[in-house]
C-alpha cells in the first residue's frame, strides 16, 4: 500500500480534510494523537518526569498545557522530547501500515518535513492556509493565546520550505471549496 504524508501548520485543517478522506475509505495513521496516547505510558511518563521534573506530572500524567509551555519555549528541550516520542509513533506506524489493505492511506503528522518521516512516504500533501486563518482557528479551538500559538508555530518550518518539499497542495483559506479539491486528489492518488 502506498502512504502519504498529510501536513500542514498548526490550525491549517489537517484533521479536518482527513476526516473528509475517511468517508472516502482512506486509512489515516494520525500520528499526532497516537504520539498523545504515548505520552500516557508509564515508562514514557516516568522517563519525560526525570528530563523536565515532577511538576510536569499531575494525578499520575503529564500535563500536555504544561509539557507545551516547556518545550514550545525551548527547541533544545522539545527535541529531547521528539527523541523520546518520534521512535515509539514509528514503530506503531509501520505496524498499522503492515495490517492495512487499501490503494492507499495517509500519514496525518504536523511535524512531518520536521521529523524525516516525509523521506519513509510515497509523497506529501500540504494543507496551506493563511496564518491568520490558522492562528484564529488554535485560539478558538484550544482557547489558548494568540502568543502561545505563535510560540507553536514558531518551532515549525515555514510553510513556503514546506510547499517546496511537497507533492501536492489542498488550500484551506475558507474561500476555495475543500471538497472538489480533496475529490480530484483522492482520484490522483488512487491511480
Amino acid at each position: 500500500m502506498k502512504v502519504y504524508g498529510i501536513t500542514g501548520g498548526i490550525g491549517s485543517g489537517k484533521t479536518t480534510i482527513c476526516k473528509v478522506f475517511e468517508t472516502l475509505n482512506v486509512p489515516i495513521f494520525y500520528a499526532d494523537l497516537v504520539g498523545r496516547e504515548i505520552l500516557k505510558e508509564e515508562s514514557i511518563i516516568e522517563q519525560i518526569q526525570l528530563l523536565f521534573g515532577k511538576e510536569i506530572i499531575f494525578n499520575g500524567a503529564i500535563d500536555r498545557a504544561k509539557l507545551a509551555q516547556i518545550v514550545f519555549n525551548d527547541k533544545e528541550k522539545l527535541t529531547v522530547l521528539n527523541s523520546i516520542i518520534h521512535p515509539e509513533v514509528a514503530k506503531l506506524f509501520e505496524e498499522w501500515r503492515l495490517s492495512q489493505n487499501a490503494n492507499y492511506g495517509l500519514k496525518e503528522a504536523a511535524i512531518l518535513f520536521e521529523s524525516g518521516s516525509n523521506k519513509h512516504l510515497d509523497g506529501v500533501v500540504y494543507i496551506s492556509a493563511p496564518e491568520n486563518i490558522r492562528i484564529q482557528r488554535v485560539v478558538d479551538r484550544d482557547k489558548v493565546s494568540i502568543q502561545s500559538v505563535r510560540d507553536r508555530i514558531s518551532n515549525q518550518w515555514p510553510e513556503e520550505q514546506k510547499l517546496a518539499l511537497a507533492n501536492y497542495r489542498v488550500l484551506n483559506d475558507n474561500k476555495l471549496a475543500l471538497t472538489p479539491q480533496i475529490l480530484k486528489l483522492h482520484k490522483e492518488l488512487t491511480k
